[in-house]
This record gives structure tokens, sequence and C-alpha cells, in this order.
């Protein structure tokens, strides 16, 4: 998919599309350009930044410059921090629990929100409030087992694990009925973003894309 096409569909749609996202977790990110390319022309066209990096929003409205990638906010806990995020252009909103006011914010702008749940009451509320997807957190506790048994009572709901997902497992989450894995500290070392290591970022990015086939 080209660059003008990537800004023509919704982050949803490349999410799903790639089945990976990537979330970025580090206490600096030097060169967010580098970054989201590093990751988007690996294969990781979805990228979180969240609200735990220091300037996150000067970093989001930075990388949107890479054409390729989608850009979102995650760690989203409060209707100022969803607005926010969308005024300075966040695609998607990821919340690590079930925050009404954030997926009120997001509908109302039209922007997907995938709310954080872990128990099947859980998914059906993030359902409720709005949901484009679920994310099963922390999905590694109980393994890809757990998303199978979730994927048998919604099967048509879009669950991404996140949480211990890695590239030795992946291939398995996604075997198991996820609808994309959430790529961490496997692929972006927080040591790494900070220290500016992309070429470093951009290969386990590829390998973690080749593992999920």
């Amino acid at each position: 998919m080209n660059a003008s096409a990537t800004s023509t569909v919704s982050a949803i749609e490349v999410i799903l599309a790639d089945r990976v996202l990537s979330v970025v977790r580090a206490p600096a990110i030097p060169d967010p350009v580098s970054l989201a390319d590093a990751l988007a022309r690996s294969g990781i066209r979805a990228i979180e930044l969240t609200f735990t990096t220091p300037g996150v929003l000067g970093h989001l409205a930075a990388a949107a410059e890479v054409p390729e990638a989608v850009l979102g906010v995650g760690t989203v806990t409060t209707a100022e921090q969803a607005e926010a995020a969308i005024d300075h252009g966040a695609r998607f909103l990821v919340t690590p629990g079930l925050r009404a006011e954030v997926a009120a914010v997001a509908v109302r702008a039209d922007i997907p929100v995938i709310l954080g749940a872990f128990t099947p009451t859980e998914v059906m509320r993030a359902l409720d409030l709005g949901a484009a997807a679920v994310k099963i957190f922390p999905a590694g506790a109980l393994g890809p087992g757990y998303l199978k048994d979730l994927h048998g009572p919604f099967p048509d709901v879009a669950l991404i694990p996140s949480g211990g997902v890695n590239a030795g497992n992946a291939a398995d989450f996604l075997a198991c009925g996820a609808a994309a894995v959430t790529a961490g500290t496997d692929v972006v070392a927080p040591s790494d973003v900070a220290e500016g290591r992309w070429f470093t970022i951009a290969s386990r990015a590829a390998s973690f894309v080749r593992s999920m086939n």
C-alpha cells in the first residue's frame, strides 16, 4: 500500500490488515521521525506512542510526517488526554483498561479507540462503549489459549493481545483468534529507542513480522 493510500484508510483497517501494531514505551525519543520510519518500512505501520513518555504529543506531531506510518497514542486515561492526542494528530487511541470518558471523546471525534480489557464481562463493556477493537491485557499472563477461549463467545470481535507478546508466540496468538498482536519491547526496547538504534529496531520489527506467518 502506498503512502497516499495509507492516509485514506482508517487506523483500525491498517492494524487489521497488517495484523500488528507497535507500542513504544521509552524514557525519551530523540528522533520520532526516524523511529516511525524504521518501524513502518519494516512492516509495522501502526505505531502507538504512550503518555508514559515525556513530551509524547510533540513526538506524535513530528512522527506523523512519515507517510506510511499510522500514529496513535496509548495509556490514555482521561478525556483531556484523549482530546489533546487527537488535536496533535492521533489516528487512534488505546487505553490500559475500560475508560468511558476516553471512549466518549474518541467516538465523538470518529477516531478508533482500542479499550483495554481482560475478562469476558470487560470485553462486552468495551464493545458497549464503542471500542473498534479490544486490547486483551496482560495477554502473557494466560497465553494464546486464553485468546482462543475468548474467541469462542466473541468470534466477530477484534481482539488484540498485549503484554507478553513476542516473536516466539505472536503466530500462536494469531492462530488462536487474535485479529492483531502488539509488538512491544521485543521490537522497541526502551534503551534502543533512547539511544537511537534505528537499524536495530528496524531489524527486530522485520523479524517480528516474519514470525507472524
